[in-house]
């Protein structure tokens, strides 16, 4: 029995340590699946928000391209009605009716700053540059080759130069109307198109540009040098490519511009993709925020609604505990879901039944005891009465002499103490537990008193004693000296007591020793050995088989007196010529200090 409630502690607190509280399974299974929501749901946005930012930024590039054809178209226009307005002034065609070149040079200054663009030229008939103007630089002999190659080049609207690259446009000089009149010349007027005018085209369409021709950039809002050019090559015309600038991720368009200028040029615009995914991050930040959100407020909500769940729960457990640990009388929950107060019902139910059962278990077992308790006394009890009922009328007469008078008064006399040694262990045992006085005492000691107890008995006649004790100061204990003297009292006379085969001299021996924190006592006897049909019930109370005499509560009262005292009781051996019981105390029990504590902590 004692193994087993060993064993279910043990299982108790197993699963005392392993259990997981109801509540946070809930809010553990809540807050898992907001965790996981909240990554599918980054995971399933993020990628078609890439792919919905790309298609939206090959769009706005394929956009940007309509946009600067759109763009140049309309300057184009306003420049080619410039020219149609220069073209038709007297003034510009009586100057080139000179066919003079340093007079055209002088007097077409005016009509360059009349029209205030950044590139002006004049040219005969024959197509040769008569005078040619540059805002801000000046237009050496080489730009007027690069003027007489636009002027050569068929549909040409950009002219590559080593100046740079313009815009520009072409309006023939008559002399008379167009149809019918003599050509005197041309005009050509343009713009430039440089760094200014690429950032106001970025600008416009919210994205970096470049202007290339061959291995030269002649225009860009970006450094030419962090673009892989190389690339750019290779990519198809009019068709988006990723490329990286500069450590920093764009979507590219290029723009083949060669057919409608005086050499290879392609417009590559740009747009960053780092941005887009920026804003995709902070939608994902968003998101998680969202996410993070609702799982406080999921948990939050989840405790609250698990209160009302566990809460019912946990009384219903408490109130289980406590009926495991004797208390009955604990309130159990009514409230909660149905399941809970179903359940509640039921275990009440229960425990009202386990109480009325126990109620008549221990009136049973009460009257058992009582039972067993009168048969076991009786005979001894009317065994010491007769002895001195029949003894008081041999004293009653007065024909005895003094000596047989004297033999009967000791027969009485043992009697009366058999009798009163009874009715004490039966004290003991009713009050075990009690009012324990506790003084410091040598084990030793009460051993010894003990066997001078024993030895005025009369089940000792013709036992042979032997005490084998250590040194008093090594078995000092603090203990209760009447109940432990008692208990290795009665361990004495069971080996008194332990029947024998004939013509074998009865012995008892005694040993006391310190072990650690323990003091052992062992007593042995030479009997025949406890039978097996008691050596499951050896310590339960009124258990006696064999023996000629006593109750059967000897070794319960010197049990009850072991634990007490934080030691136990055992049978170590026990076999025909050896039975030995060990009997073993704590040296220092609770607060051995204070003996008030000791009684208290008793009763």
């Amino acid at each position: 029995m004692r193994a087993q409630s060993s064993l279910d502690h043990k299982n108790d607190a197993f699963v005392s340590a392993q259990g997981v509280r109801t509540r946070a399974l809930l809010i553990l299974a809540m807050s898992f699946i907001t965790m996981g929501t909240t990554l599918v749901s980054l995971l399933a946005v993020r990628k078609p928000l890439q792919n919905l930012v790309v298609q939206n930024i090959s769009s706005d590039l394929l956009h940007s391209l309509a946009t600067f054809e759109e763009m140049e178209a309309q300057r184009m226009a306003a420049l080619d009605r410039e020219n149609a307005l220069l073209a038709d002034l007297p003034s510009l065609k009586a100057l080139m009716t000179t066919s003079d070149e340093r007079t055209i040079a002088d007097g077409g200054v005016e009509f360059w700053k009349v029209s205030g663009n950044d590139l002006f030229a004049l040219a005969d008939r024959d197509g040769n540059v008569m005078a040619a103007y540059l805002a801000n630089v000046a237009a050496d002999a080489t730009f007027r080759d690069d003027v007489q190659r636009f002027l050569s080049a068929r549909n040409a609207r950009f002219l590559i130069g080593s100046k740079g690259l313009y815009g520009c446009s072409i309006q023939p000089l008559y002399f008379g109307s167009q149809t019918e009149g003599a050509l005197l010349g041309y005009v050509i007027s343009g713009f430039v198109i440089d760094r200014k005018t690429v950032e106001g085209l970025s600008s416009a369409n919210n994205a970096k540009a470049a202007f290339r021709s061959g291995d030269r950039t002649l225009a860009s809002s970006v450094a030419s040098a962090d673009v892989p050019w190389n690339e750019v090559a290779k990519a198809p015309p009019s068709q988006t490519f990723t490329l990286m600038v500069g450590g920093e991720q764009f979507l590219a368009v290029s723009h083949d511009l060669s057919s409608h200028a005086t050499g290879p040029l392609t417009l590559v615009e740009l747009k960053s993709l780092d941005a887009e995914e920026q804003a995709i991050r902070q939608i994902n930040r968003l998101l998680l925020v969202a996410g993070i959100l609702a799982l406080l407020l999921g948990a939050a909500l989840m405790l609250a609604l698990s209160r009302v769940v566990t809460r019912p729960l946990e009384m219903l457990a408490t109130g289980v505990q406590a009926f495991g640990s004797g208390d009955s009388t604990h309130i159990l929950p009514y409230r909660g879901t149905r399941e809970v107060q179903e359940l509640s019902r039921a275990f009440a139910r229960m425990r009202r039944e386990i109480i009325q059962a126990n109620q008549a278990l221990l009136e049973a077992e009460r009257l058992a005891t009582i039972g067993r308790m009168a048969s076991s006394v009786s005979h001894d009890l009317r065994h010491y009465l007769s002895a001195i009922y029949a003894n008081s009328e041999f004293l009653a007469s007065d024909k005895l002499p003094i000596a047989e008078r004297n033999e009967i008064l000791a027969e009485i006399r043992t009697a009366v103490n058999g009798t009163t040694e009874m009715l004490e262990s039966l004290l003991i045992f009713s009050r075990t537990g009690k009012y324990l006085t506790r003084t410091q005492q040598s084990m030793s000691v009460l051993a010894e008193r003990a066997v001078s107890m024993m030895r005025t008995h009369p089940d000792a006649a013709g036992v042979t004693f032997s005490l084998q004790a250590e040194d008093a100061s090594t078995t000092e204990a603090f203990v209760d000296t009447k109940q432990v003297e008692r208990a290795i009292y009665n361990l004495l006379l069971n080996a008194c007591q332990a029947p024998r085969a004939p013509g074998v001299a009865p012995t008892a021996a005694i040993l006391v020793a310190a072990r650690g924190t323990e003091i052992v006592v062992e007593v042995s006897d030479n009997g025949e050995g406890v039978p097996m049909s008691i050596m499951s019930t050896l310590f339960d109370p009124f258990v006696s088989e064999g023996k000629h005499k006593g109750s059967g509560i000897g070794l319960t009262l010197t049990q009850t007196v072991a634990s007490e005292h934080g030691g136990n009781v055992a049978l170590v051996s026990s076999e025909n010529g050896k039975t030995v019981f060990r009997f073993t105390i704590a040296k220092a029990h609770l607060d051995s200090s204070n003996p008030v504590a000791f009684r208290a902590q008793a009763g």
